[in-house]
């Protein structure tokens, strides 16, 4: 039954060659341990209790709560496919539930040493320098997301009110204010863009040399040749650059519904993570003040 899941997940849903693999090794694991302690001879046999049993003994093995939550999603699409062909007549993962995952904090660079990054950075006179400071500018002083980026067109960008219209997860657009340097700096990107290329008003703001639309990994490599030089960020990325633009914010007063809807959230829980990296502002702030501190 194994074969004939991971056809249907091939052919039918289309998935990766990496998400089948991770599939089988998941399901054969499942099958190794069910068969030594509860010499069961096929999957269909499967109960909650031998699943239960499972889970427990990949958490003795120190595997994270991320993997295991993974390889519980592998069986229950594997229990679901039986199910719904009428193999086995009761899902046994059906009451097996994901494990707590621990939230990260968003990494953030420090204020200060990115300001100081920021104004000491130096850029080519040319299309490609342009568009790298366009880049970081971006991602900074808008937090829009990589794909909002890579997605934007020259239209949508208002020189004259000094706004940027992006679209985001599930197609909702917004409109991101610029600063007065960043407005600057898109006109003239735009002017060296149209001067090289001649494109129109409806072609993408961020291309690459040979003037198409920029792509993921383009942006992952400029975002990291220059965020090397910034030591208090852990992560070298894009996504990085929105945590820094959200906490700056947050630590600077702003309001968290305005800061959600910068975002693009759908949700204040969202944009509340934000709020744990201010609270070292906040600490500092009752340190200094409080009396009792």
């Amino acid at each position: 039954m194994v074969e004939s899941f991971l056809r249907y997940i091939s052919y039918e849903k289309r998935y990766s060659q990496h998400t089948l693999k991770s599939y089988q090794n998941d399901l054969n694991q499942f099958e190794h341990f069910a068969q030594e302690k509860f010499n069961i001879s096929s999957l269909t046999e499967a109960t909650q209790l031998m699943i239960r049993s499972w889970v427990l003994s990949l958490m003795d093995q120190g595997i994270s709560s991320r993997s295991v939550n993974r390889k519980i999603a592998s069986l229950k699409s594997f229990f679901k496919f039986l199910l719904k062909r009428e193999v086995i007549l009761k899902d046994p993962t059906q009451k097996i539930k994901s494990l707590k995952v621990k939230k990260e904090l968003p990494g953030f660079a420090n204020e200060q040493e990115f300001s100081e990054f920021l104004d000491r950075l130096v850029f080519e006179n040319s299309l490609e320098g342009k568009t790298e400071q366009v880049i970081l500018e971006l991602l900074y002083g808008t937090g829009i997301r990589l794909s909002e980026l890579i997605g934007l067109r020259i239209s949508d960008f208002k020189p004259s009110e000094s706004t940027i219209k992006v679209l985001g997860k599930r197609n909702k657009e917004r409109i991101i204010p610029v600063s007065r340097s960043l407005n600057e700096l898109l006109k003239n990107l735009i002017t060296e863009k149209n001067h090289v290329f001649s494109h129109d008003q409806d072609s993408f703001l961020i291309v690459n040399k040979d003037g198409g639309q920029a792509y993921p990994m383009m942006i992952y490599r400029i975002v990291k040749k220059y965020l090397n030089q910034v030591p208090s960020l852990d992560k070298k990325s894009p996504h990085a650059l929105r945590h820094t633009f959200a906490t700056h914010l947050l630590n600077k007063g702003a309001d968290l519904n305005a800061v959600k809807d910068l975002l693009g959230h759908s949700s204040l829980a969202a944009t509340q993570v934000y709020t744990h990296n201010s609270l070292e502002k906040l600490k500092s702030v009752f340190d200094q003040a409080h009396p009792k501190a």
